[in-house]
């Protein structure tokens, strides 16, 4: 083994080794500093990429990033918007328009969002990423009043109205990268149709959402467990808390815009069945079996990071402050793995994909949507209801 190659190994392992034994585990600082290192690090995100879209990861082994990756960089743009304007930080509400305008030179021509990175061989768009890049033109619009940014939202939300069966689910358009093909976890897209509909006043969108988490709830089980609710299909109908998390929002906030309590309930239902797998240190386990039992000794960082979102939300509308609370756990959990002073700058202030870096979960990655969701939680709790249509 080459000399460079053998210090490349050996800084994996001693990676591996500080998070196995959890000296990865590192002092929180305030919640301020520790926002402030996931927003520098989405900023060096983008500006790895040689177009205005984030990079979708930084690999650790391959010591590269990867490329501009449309899906999360749509759903990026509301977190630094909000981001902006708390902190006072107008160099993220800038690079947010620049992804904007970049979502819309890379939207296809049918009104789609491609599915993957703008390297990928394979370009078909596809439901869940259109559904995601609705959240980041409906708030450029909202900030900028673009007309470019009106025109792409339209053109992305009518043609996922289109796509849509007659029975509310999504089946045609799936993503080439999952083996999922008809995915519980599109009501997060569905949750997108509902910032349309707030931004363009069409009730076709919110028609549309509603229908989808109808289906959704029409195929869970008797404990609320919802199937094909995880990006590869499993025989034992598992699930990553990273896409339990997706489903949960989407029915959540469709249920709020519309006013239908059941679709509250079961959010609510599922929330609680989540939070009853936390670990005392905070985490989650990274995947969750249909009897809503952890079956993973790792956790999926953005997973927390979700669920302290759909915790937050689901105390305010519900009441229930005891969600507050695993809310907080979980964000302490993910701030005491973000190392906000290392020396490589493709990792300080990110958030890895999974704890250990080697779970099953962006395996040696720090993916940005992560980060993203690191900060939307953070958000929440520092801010509470003053933070504006959080994504």
């Amino acid at each position: 083994m080459k000399d460079t190659e053998c210090l490349k190994f050996m800084r994996h392992l001693v990676k591996l080794a500080e998070d196995k034994l959890n000296f990865g585990v590192r002092p929180l600082h305030s919640l301020e500093e520790h926002l402030d290192g996931a927003a520098e690090w989405l900023l060096r995100a983008q500006r790895a990429t040689p177009d205005d879209g984030v990079a979708h990861s930084y690999d650790v082994k391959a010591q590269r990033w990867l490329a501009s990756y449309p899906e999360t960089t749509g759903y990026i743009i509301p977190t630094l918007y909000d981001y902006a304007r708390y902190f006072d930080k107008p160099g993220c509400a800038s690079a947010a328009a620049r992804m904007a305008h970049w979502e819309c030179d890379v939207q296809l021509e049918d009104g789609g969002v491609r599915a993957g990175t703008m390297d990928a061989e394979i370009v078909v768009p596809t439901i869940f990423n259109t559904g995601q890049v609705l959240f980041g033109w409906a708030r450029a619009y909202h900030e900028t009043g673009d007309e470019r940014f009106k025109g792409s939202l339209r053109r992305a939300a009518d043609w996922l109205v289109a796509a849509q069966d007659d029975d509310g689910a999504w089946r045609r358009f799936p993503s080439p990268f999952t083996s999922t093909k008809v995915s519980a976890y599109n009501t997060r897209s569905a949750f997108g149709l509902v910032r349309a509909f707030e931004a363009l006043d069409d009730e076709r969108y919110l028609a549309a959402a509603v229908a989808n988490v109808d289906w959704v709830i029409r195929t869970a089980h008797s404990n609320r467990w919802i199937p094909g609710n995880c990006l590869i299909e499993r025989a034992n109908d598992a699930a990553l808390t990273h896409t339990i998390a997706y489903s949960i929002r989407g029915i959540l906030e469709v249920g709020q815009a519309a006013k239908r309590e059941g679709f509250i309930e079961q959010a609510l239902v599922m929330a609680r069945a989540v939070a009853a797998t936390q670990r005392p240190d905070g985490a989650l386990p990274g995947q969750l079996s249909r009897d809503w039992q952890g079956i993973k000794p790792w956790t999926c960082v953005t997973g927390n990071s979700q669920m302290a979102i759909n915790w937050q939300r689901l105390a305010r509308i519900t009441g229930e402050t005891q969600l507050r609370e695993c809310a907080v756990r979980a964000n302490r959990f993910n701030m005491s793995i973000q190392d906000l002073v290392a020396k490589n700058q493709a990792i300080r202030g990110a958030l890895k994909g999974s704890h250990p870096i080697n779970g099953g979960y962006m395996t040696w990655r720090y993916p940005n949507w992560a980060a993203k969701f690191f900060m939307d939680a953070l958000m929440l709790e520092y801010l509470g209801d003053r933070v504006a249509n959080i994504g």
